[in-house]
């Protein structure tokens, strides 16, 4: 029997729950629709919010051959031989999942099936196109974002549960929802699959609370590990084990990921994230090391490429640790959002030309070099920011020597 989530699966857009800012009658994307033509796009947004649901309707609606494959198990062979097929057909759709898993030469045996319409593509990703997806390709797509289901949503979802096993003949009455929603995390795939458990547990009535819920998802959580579902639970488990500094753990969450099919680049992008936010001057070789591991992954590939995921792992863990320079940078966002755009003071302002010469552009700048110790006391922030500290050195040995540093230079003005 096919699970729940499947069962439920709607077929029409008036079925469909969510992203109304996309399918909402006279929306962007409806209005492509029901028009009936549709440009290749990549559908971006978190799993399990209908990424696949939606490219499937959209073929229904406007009647095309439907083809799927998925990046983890196709490659060019499976592409081309789809793309031959289409050349026979009208209006052909080629719905690839997790389309950021295809390397470079497997996007590029799209290009120009799509560039001359042979076939119609919809792409789906979990990750950031602009990252993912080749720049000649994804100027050939528009892209849209899929939101996260929140509340509304989710309790329609379960409605709709509840509905399905009434019509089966199944008592089932959801009195608190909360844990449910909790464990799903605005993903329907795994809201439905946790109903489905707490239900098939039972062959009489079911009543679904929080403590029931909960009970029961942490008998079955290996079920939700299987097919990558904790994949957003996992890698936060990993990264919160890093920041930690316990090698230990983020070894382990690792090769949870690692077991589980993630996608090695993911992982070492994570960890080149990591080494900044978390690490940043405190031991700035956290960066050239995780920005080492990166371009390794890309080359290694899997198997080979685990090795390198360790070692940089391990290393972050163990390292020293500041977020300094990323508080920093949200201190001047927030100083930006206060004070609006300020301008620049006119002695640091660039003059190229005579007039601009004539307003003051340039005037009073000094050239550190020309002074002892290559600085000299002067400003750089813009009226109604003077001596504001957006840096605060964290407390670890580096960036002690650096606000020794700076109290040197800048004396009492930013109060290091």
């Amino acid at each position: 029997m096919s699970p729940l989530a499947e069962i439920l699966r709607p077929t029409t857009l008036d079925e469909y729950i969510g992203q109304q800012h996309l399918i909402a009658p006279g929306s962007a994307l409806r209005t492509l629709i029901d028009s009936g033509r549709i440009p290749s796009m990549i559908l971006w947004g978190p799993p399990g919010i209908g990424k696949t649901t939606l490219a499937s309707i959209i073929s229904h609606t406007l009647q095309r051959p439907f083809h799927t494959l998925s990046a983890i198990n196709s490659g060019v062979k499976e592409v081309r031989d789809v793309i031959n097929q289409a050349q026979s057909e009208e209006g052909a759709i080629l719905f690839i999942d997790e389309i950021h898993r295809f390397n470079k030469s497997q996007q590029d045996s799209l290009l120009g099936a799509v560039e001359r319409g042979t076939i119609t593509l919809i792409g789906a990703t979990t990750e950031n196109p602009s990252f993912e997806v080749i720049s000649a390709l994804l100027s050939r797509c528009q892209v849209y974002v899929l939101k996260e289901f929140g509340e509304a949503e989710m309790r329609q979802l379960i409605d709709r549960a509840v509905q399905y096993y009434a019509a089966q003949g199944r008592e089932v009455r959801v009195d608190e929802a909360e844990a449910l929603m909790r464990i799903s995390g605005g993903d329907a795939r795994k809201l439905l699959n946790a109903i489905e458990l707490v239900v098939n547990r039972t062959n009489g009535a079911v009543v679904i609370d929080n403590k029931t819920a909960t009970e029961v998802i942490q008998q079955n959580l290996a079920y939700y590990d299987k097919g990558g579902e904790m994949h957003y639970d996992i890698i936060s488990a990993f990264i919160k084990s890093m920041r930690g500094s316990d090698p230990n753990a983020a070894v382990y969450w690792l090769a949870r990921m690692i077991e589980g099919g993630e996608d090695p680049v993911f992982i070492a992008r994570r960890m080149l994230i990591f080494a900044s936010e978390d690490i940043s001057n405190a031991n700035p070789n956290a960066l050239l090391l995780a920005n080492a591991c990166f371009e390794a992954v890309t080359k290694l590939g899997y198997p080979e490429c685990r090795i390198t995921l360790s070692q940089c792992a391990v290393y972050l863990a163990s390292s020293v640790k500041s977020n300094s320079t990323y508080v920093a940078l949200d201190n001047a966002f927030a100083a930006i959002r206060r004070t609006g755009d300020l301008p620049v003071p006119l002695h640091i302002r660039n003059a190229p030309t005579k007039l601009m010469k004539e307003m003051g552009y340039h005037a009073g700048y000094k050239y550190a070099h020309d002074y002892e110790g290559n600085f000299v006391d002067q400003e750089f922030l813009p009226d109604g920011l003077q001596g504001t500290k957006f840096y605060e050195p964290g407390d670890n040995a580096r960036e002690k020597e650096t606000r020794n540093l700076l109290r040197w230079r800048w004396k009492e003005k930013y109060g290091y």
